[in-house]
């Protein structure tokens, strides 16, 4: 299956080192097929999500809210996500 859209999120690992703290960003990406969205961790059928929706926290960034039959998964974005909720939109009401 072809990927149709993609947007880049990060999240923040904290580790101990010795007697430090270590704090590691990792940047990953959402896949939205025409049958489900993925990440490197987690997996959604697109009829397990009901919506998407953004919350924009400081300029240039935000939070991308996948609202599944799991509850609701947030995702750290830096870019638009306009094109990926409009396209996740087109799958929905394609059906």
């Amino acid at each position: 299956m072809s990927i149709i859209s993609v947007i880049p999120y990060t999240y923040i690992e904290r580790k101990m080192k010795r007697t430090q703290k270590v704090t590691v960003q990792h940047s990953k990406d959402i896949c939205l097929y025409a049958n489900s969205i993925q990440t490197e961790n987690d997996y959604f059928h697109i009829n397990s999500v009901f919506d998407i929706s953004y919350k924009g926290v400081s300029k240039g960034s935000g939070f991308l809210y996948l609202h599944t039959n799991q509850g609701m998964f947030a995702y750290i974005i830096h870019s638009d996500p306009s094109a990926f909720i409009a396209a996740y939109k087109h799958i929905k009401k394609r059906g």
